[in-house]
């Protein structure tokens, strides 16, 4: 099992909102920008381990280093994972999350 980035930027269709979500060129896309919603696929970031495969649903924003991160809980298994938010996403979700109302 790897511990390190992979760079995996992925169109799919949200499983969440139905929503069709492109590359987004700059890094890895990891969660829909219309609801923030992602799926359990990996166990480090792009290496596709996960066995889960359940949603991960947003539950808060935290500050980074130098971004902002989306908290997930995974309905399947529980797991807390971290995702940073891209520029395309949601910013009244975004704030919403912030203000811890997700």
């Amino acid at each position: 099992m790897q511990k390190r980035f992979t760079m995996k930027d992925e169109g799919f269709t949200c499983a969440v909102c139905g929503e069709n979500v492109g590359l987004l060129g700059y890094t890895a896309r990891d969660h829909c920008p219309r609801c923030l919603s992602s799926v359990h696929l990996d166990n480090f970031p792009g290496d596709r381990e996960a066995d889960c495969g359940a949603l991960l649903t947003p539950i808060g924003l935290e500050k980074g280093k130098k971004d902002w991160k989306i908290v997930y809980r995974c309905t399947g298994c529980s797991t807390v994972k971290r995702n940073k938010a891209a520029a395309d996403d949601d910013m009244d979700l975004l704030i919403k999350l912030s203000a811890g109302s997700g």
